[in-house]
């Protein structure tokens, strides 16, 4: 995916570094020794939600949804997940059920390694045991991070953050100004990663409209304003 060329895209918060980079090449390539890569098509289910399958996916290529069903039939985004992220590893790890459902949302490429092998692996080799370490250190901080921000933030300013880190990700330039989001997230999508409702999110995209903030479509939102949308992160409100 073309990163949008937006010289004032701002960053919200320290990038991450995905499982991958964190390893040596020496453990690359014993994980790729063990491993097989696979190649999903967009809208792909990769794990689903309550299975029981032993197994865990590095992507490669791509972008994934990670999304979670509610008792009430509810379902929240938890995540995207990008090039270089470990998915699956909780379940691999403890040997439970699967605890979301993964979908890729354009085509992915994975390495997919067996449960056993790859525990084996972080056995004997430090450099694996110490980046699975510090991905599960990320999950508690980020999830720890997504519920203080619903408690002191506003949605716009967090529906803006999103909007902006995803603009910078995976922005495509269309005319003279605008950054389309070239992911096919809904407005269900994009409530659920801000830990709102979708009716909320509505009302803050319509009211973004009326400014020219943003267009929006079926599936399909472009930056307008990055400015505005900055100044919401900033203030927070």
């Amino acid at each position: 995916m073309t990163q949008a060329p937006v010289g004032n895209a701002p960053h919200h918060r320290p990038r991450r570094m995905p499982f991958w980079s964190l390893l040596d090449d020496e453990a690359r390539a014993e994980l790729l020794g063990i491993g097989s890569i696979v190649v999903f098509p967009p809208k792909e289910t990769l794990l689903r939600q309550y299975d029981l399958t032993d197994h865990l996916l590095v992507v490669r290529r791509g972008c994934v949804k990670v999304a979670a069903n509610s008792a009430a039939g509810y379902q929240a985004v938890l995540a995207i997940r990008n090039a270089g992220d470990l998915l699956g590893e909780q379940a691999a790890l403890d040997g439970g059920p699967r605890s979301a459902t993964l979908t890729s949302l354009t085509v992915v490429e994975a390495l997919m390694i067996p449960s056993p092998a790859f525990r084996t692996a972080a056995r004997s080799a430090p450099a694996i045991a110490l980046a699975l370490q510090q991905v599960l250190s990320e999950r508690l901080r980020e999830a720890d991070g997504h519920r203080a921000a619903a408690g002191s933030e506003a949605v716009q300013a967090r529906l803006a953050a999103l909007l902006l880190e995803l603009g910078t990700e995976y922005g495509c330039p269309v005319g003279d100004s605008s950054v389309l989001i070239a992911l096919p997230l809904s407005q269900d999508d994009f409530a659920g990663l801000v830990l709102s409702s979708r009716r909320t999110v509505n009302r803050v995209f319509e009211q973004w409209r009326g400014r020219g903030w943003v267009t929006t479509g079926r599936n399909r939102v472009a930056i307008e304003r990055w400015d505005e949308l900055k100044r919401l992160c900033d203030t927070g409100h």
